[in-house]
């Protein structure tokens, strides 16, 4: 994997390119993570496809515009990031809230999609309880109690019964609370609260559609991944018995065996 900053529009960009392959994925981190965050799964896949990791404005080492970073100009982001980097065509992979910016490429760049996968994340717009438990987030970052959201936030991505197993990257992920600056998550929960329904975006798109959902899911409980399974007919769906939010770490080869046969990786079936 080779590092380096490149420049999206106006936006500089800190990513990482497998440069090898003929197809490629690229892999958006969720909410208070950063691309080391597939540090452990790109080993998996990147023999097979071309691998884009990156850090999306706001968190790791790419620096925060403004106040609020709407899905569409992460989308944008992203795209042209991809594009300066010579790929026309790519599979996006969004975890969390990396699936809400997957969503906004899809709807504002279709053209440059071979396929969406949603890990862990939905169309659904915030519920209300949502939006006011980000302000909540919001009010304790500006008031410097970031602690407060380290303690709580990274264990809870874990299926319970994983927690012990995961506990050196339940480590890492409550240090990147920590080194993540303040401004860049409050611009990404503002950026959260204002998304947009995009169900029926979904159904209507042509481009190839995978979801990945954990049954143990402490954020996506299974009620609400049932119900969107069932109002999208159209997407692949991959359940992960034994993971929480965090499958790609939880069960990470059952993930990459699914991105690959998604993606048309021959073999990766029989895995």
């Amino acid at each position: 994997m080779v590092e380096k900053f490149i420049m999206a529009g106006s936006t500089p960009i800190h990513l990482c390119d497998s440069q090898q392959g003929d197809k490629t994925v690229v892999l958006l981190h969720g909410y208070l993570e950063s691309m080391l965050v597939w540090d452990d799964f790109v080993p998996l896949i990147y023999k097979d496809m071309r691998v884009v990791t990156l850090d999306l404005p706001g968190h790791g080492v790419s620096i925060v515009q403004g106040e609020e970073h709407t899905m569409d100009f992460l989308a944008d982001v992203v795209t042209e990031a991809v594009k300066a980097l010579g790929i026309e065509r790519f599979t996006v992979v969004g975890h969390s809230m990396g699936g809400y910016v997957a969503l906004a490429i899809a709807e504002r760049h279709p053209e440059s999609l071979d396929g969406l996968v949603l890990l862990s994340s939905t169309p659904n717009p915030d519920t209300e309880e949502k939006r006011e438990n980000r302000r909540r987030e919001i009010a304790l970052v500006q008031a410097g109690k970031k602690d407060m959201i380290a303690r709580v936030a990274p264990a809870a991505g874990f299926a319970e019964e994983n927690r012990a197993r995961m506990k050196d990257y339940i480590a890492d992920l409550t240090d990147q609370v920590f080194i993540t600056e303040d401004e860049g998550i409050v611009a990404l929960l503002n950026g959260m609260i204002s998304r947009r329904d995009q169900n029926e975006m979904l159904r209507k798109s042509s481009v190839k559609q995978l979801f990945i959902l954990g049954r143990k899911d402490g954020y996506i409980i299974p009620e609400v991944a049932e119900a969107m399974v069932a109002a999208h007919p159209q997407a692949e769906v991959v359940w992960l018995a034994d993971s929480g939010h965090m499958g790609f770490l939880e069960e990470p080869e059952k993930c990459a065996v699914a991105l690959k046969k998604f993606v048309g990786i021959e073999g990766a079936e029989n895995e």
